[in-house]
């Protein structure tokens, strides 16, 4: 099977969001071969490069979002009609209300696709999207009668801005991706997350009828309506509509949506993906560098609390503080052990208030006003002393810690259930589905209830060891990379087994292979089903001529 592998500032670049679990995947499905469409998130990601590529991916293909020089296409007076025709289109499902329902989607959906068609026969969109005829024809809609009331007071800044985040997001339409030797050639799309990554698929999906499955292990429609805090209510109000509505366009297309989890599974949901088409697949992790911690119990200190992760302040490190300062009120001889980089800036300005209440609740065991010294609180990163792997810091805890106010999935408790550790955590996001009941849970924001969970684990050795002994058993039946690969296949072959056969598989010699596809494939609807027979594909289309694949 040939799969179009699609993702954003992940794999292949090393580093990157989902870049693990994607080489994952394609390492583990080694009969497969991969196509890989990437976008690129900056210059920095670029001069990475990428990670070291297993024979099985046999064509890469990358083009730049953070970028986009003029293609230099100068469209005649008809193309630029059926360009304000699509884009008017597209922009008046923006400014609707989301009450018109099916109708608007509808329109978005054949202004989207009408725009695709225009950059395919024109060679590119570029110019236009940047044109003022863009800003003119978004312009129009927002003052059109029917129009949402914030749409309405949308002035000349808020429409350039929009205009301008649209053209970033449409850019994949301009690609040369789009021919029958190259989305046209495989037998399946694989977006590893929605939002403009799977855009392609959906381009792929209405060119050839190649099947769509989206993966998220964050739902990126969430991720949108979080951002931009500091924009006009007419900005968000645009952007938040233009996502909401590719979002559903994606989950209505997708012969199948997989969730990493319930708590993105309810999101999908909520959103408008169809519930017969969700199949929650967990993501996979490798046990095997946290085995030695699981084997050799001892080497944890039984007086140690341990928190990883980004330093930001969705982690809520400052009721962690205040917690621990209850927690050496009841258990004097505890320490915190708190490892993890700042998430940029504003990450490190947290960091520093955090140092700065750490002095300032333990002022007796500091060597100055100003300086940690010895407290019993340290700060450290991954990579330091005592610190050179995640196992060697999860192997010095008793009790791991997580205090955040907004989680998605916790790979952190994950690893210290591999290691065997007991775990404290706050009801967020996923984390309840994670732990199951192998774990103390509490709510977010309230320090004195975590004070008093992490002191009963720190009194009582034989629990901490019931629950992790228990936490490992959960992590290596549900979390593990080979569970990962076998949905995945497992989702591959039921997929393109309900697909219908789009083109024949020819020889050497350029003549159809007869029964070289499995019957249930010429079948309409579901195999074991008693429905009319079809006649197969390859006896009344023209023979597809044979692609070379590109390594």
């Amino acid at each position: 099977m040939r799969i179009g592998l699609l993702t954003e500032g992940g794999y292949p670049y090393v580093g990157g969001e989902g870049g693990v679990w994607c080489d994952r995947l394609v390492r583990g499905l080694g009969r497969h071969e991969f196509d890989v469409y990437a976008f690129s998130t900056g210059q920095a990601q670029e001069d990475a490069g990428w990670v070291e590529l297993p024979p099985q991916v046999t064509r890469v293909r990358t083009a730049p979002l953070w970028t986009a020089e003029d293609d230099g296409v100068v469209h005649g007076r008809r193309a630029r009609r059926r360009f304000a025709e699509h884009y008017g289109e597209l922009a008046t499902a923006l400014c609707t209300a989301a009450e018109s329902g099916t109708a608007e989607a509808d329109r978005f959906a054949n202004a989207l696709h009408g725009l695709a068609e225009l950059a395919r026969d024109e060679g590119g969109l570029v110019a236009a999207l940047r044109s003022e005829q863009a800003v003119r024809a978004l312009e129009r809609a927002c003052r059109a009668p029917g129009a949402r009331r914030t749409a309405r007071e949308a002035r000349v800044p808020d429409l350039l801005t929009v205009a301008a985040h649209l053209e970033r997001a449409l850019r994949p339409l301009s690609l040369d991706w789009y021919e029958k030797d190259g989305l046209g050639a495989v037998d399946l799309c694989h977006a590893a997350s929605g939002g403009t990554a799977a855009l392609p698929g959906l381009l792929a999906h209405h060119f050839f009828g190649v099947p769509l499955l989206v993966t998220e292990y964050g739902v990126r429609l969430r991720t949108h309506y979080l951002t931009r805090p500091d924009a006009s209510p007419a900005v968000r109000s645009l952007l938040a509509a233009f996502h909401g509505r590719l979002t559903a366009e994606t989950y209505r297309t997708a012969a199948m949506i997989t969730p990493g989890n319930a708590h993105a599974r309810r999101w999908q949901e909520r959103c408008g993906a169809d519930r017969a088409k969700l199949r929650t697949v967990h993501p996979g992790m490798d046990p095997a560098p946290f085995a030695h911690v699981a084997e050799d119990p001892g080497t944890a200190d039984s007086h140690t609390l341990v928190w990883t992760g980004r330093v930001e302040p969705a982690k809520d490190l400052v009721s962690l503080l205040h917690a621990f300062a209850e927690i050496r009120t009841a258990e004097p001889r505890s320490r915190l052990r708190m490892v993890g980089r700042p998430s940029g800036p504003e990450g490190a300005a947290y960091l520093g208030h955090c140092k700065a209440l750490a002095a300032q609740l333990f002022p007796d065991e500091a060597d100055g006003p100003h300086a940690v010294g010895q407290n019993p609180v340290s700060f450290e990163e991954l990579g330091g002393p005592g610190a050179e792997t995640a196992a060697d810091v999860r192997a010095g805890g008793a009790v791991t810690v997580l205090s955040s106010v907004v989680e998605g999935f916790p790979v952190g408790l994950i690893e210290s259930m591999f290691c065997g550790r007991a775990t404290v955590s706050t009801d967020v996001g996923a984390v309840v589905e994670v732990i199951g009941g192998t774990g103390l849970v509490v709510p977010p924001r309230n320090p004195r209830a975590l004070a008093e969970a992490c002191v009963s684990l720190l009194r009582d050795p034989e629990r901490r060891a019931r629950l992790g002994a228990a936490a490992r058993a959960r992590a290596l039946e549900l979390f593990t990379v080979e569970q990962n690969v076998t949905a995945f296949h497992g989702l591959y072959l039921e997929i393109v087994a309900r697909t219908p056969v789009r083109r024949p598989v020819l020889d050497g010699t350029g003549d159809p292979q007869p029964f070289a596809a499995p019957a249930e494939a010429h079948v309409t609807g579901h195999w074991t089903e008693p429905t009319p027979r079809a006649v197969p594909t390859w006896a009344v289309q023209t023979p597809v001529p044979a692609t070379e694949t590109v390594r």
